[in-house]
């Protein structure tokens, strides 16, 4: 029965530093990337698998501890540094990867160890290399696990995908199930995780979880889907509330200006009624003076006869 737990990171390793390296004997240059003649048709799920593989061990260059890499020098002879291999991707556990990255090499004897784990990925140009000559070099400089991914459907090297385990100093191949799903996996021991081949296309799944990984790009996409219809759902609930703030501030102003038009309605009936009695009151005061005329007449009259 294949166990599904993941094998403990190892205490980080001291680097051995041994000297200078004389970069200019060196027939390649290390800070140029290895381009293969159809490095094209690799490129993407090679960086399909470097963000899988970041996300799940490297935290992106965070963890110290772990070095991963592609298409860098692997160099396996201390007395000729131009004997060398170039792995599509490789991860190594335990080590000090601060102290690997400015040699610009991997050096196993001052790393300490040889990488852990090796992946190529096939392409017309390196297929047989890397079922062949690749292979034993790795078995022979004591790489744990060696992978082999086919985005062709196995044309380049003769299967879809294929891992070996070194066992007493030789390879053997690492059993590959067809799930459920219709996808094949082969177990990595390495990782605790299943190395996947999905139509043509690597995946890594973690039967702890019984999910398949995300890589970092496609975690980031998810965040900002996310934070999109957040966004979205939040300037929607805004505009509601903005809305109702708007039919309430109307409804208030009709209900000010319907006041404001009794009010003037009660003023103008005031006002008229007002007039009416001033008007009045300037009658009764026209009547009083007419009636005092009247009855002052009456008395001059009396006073005469």
């Amino acid at each position: 029965m294949t166990s599904t737990a993941a094998a403990p990171t190892p205490t980080m390793r001291p680097y051995h530093r041994q000297g200078e390296i004389d970069y200019a004997r060196l027939d390649y240059n290390p800070d140029e990337p290895v381009l293969k003649p159809d490095a094209m048709e690799q490129e993407q799920p090679m960086q399909e698998l470097l963000g899988l593989l970041a996300s799940r061990f490297t935290d992106f260059g965070q963890r110290p501890d772990t070095f991963l890499s592609s298409n860098t020098i692997l160099c396996y002879d201390p007395d000729d540094l131009n004997v060398r291999v170039s792995p599509d991707v490789y991860l190594a556990f335990g080590v000090d990867a601060q102290a690997i990255r400015p040699r610009k090499l991997y050096l196993s004897w001052e790393v300490g160890k040889p990488p852990d784990w090796v992946l190529e990925i096939g392409s017309s140009s390196t297929g047989r290399e890397d079922v062949g000559r690749k292979r034993d070099i790795y078995a022979r400089i004591g790489v744990p696990e060696y992978w082999r991914f086919d985005p062709q459907d196995g044309a380049y090297h003769g299967a879809k995908l294929a891992g070996d385990r070194l066992v007493a100093g030789g390879y053997r191949p690492i059993a590959l199930t067809t799930a459920p799903d219709g996808i094949l996996k082969g177990y990595s021991a390495v990782l605790g995780l299943s190395l996947c081949w999905d139509d043509n296309w690597p995946r890594l799944y973690d039967p702890a979880t019984n999910s398949y990984l995300t890589n970092w790009q496609q975690e980031r996409a998810a965040r900002l889907a996310e934070r999109d219809a957040y966004e979205a759902q939040a300037a929607v609930e805004q505009a509601e509330r903005l809305a109702e703030r708007a039919a309430r501030e109307a409804a208030e102003h009709r209900a000010a200006s319907e006041q404001a038009g009794r009010l003037r309605e009660r003023a103008a009936r005031e006002a008229a009624e007002h007039r009416v009695a001033s008007e009045q009151a300037d009658r009764l005061a026209a009547e009083a003076r007419i009636r005092q005329l009247e009855a002052e007449l009456r008395r001059r009259q009396a006073d005469r006869d």
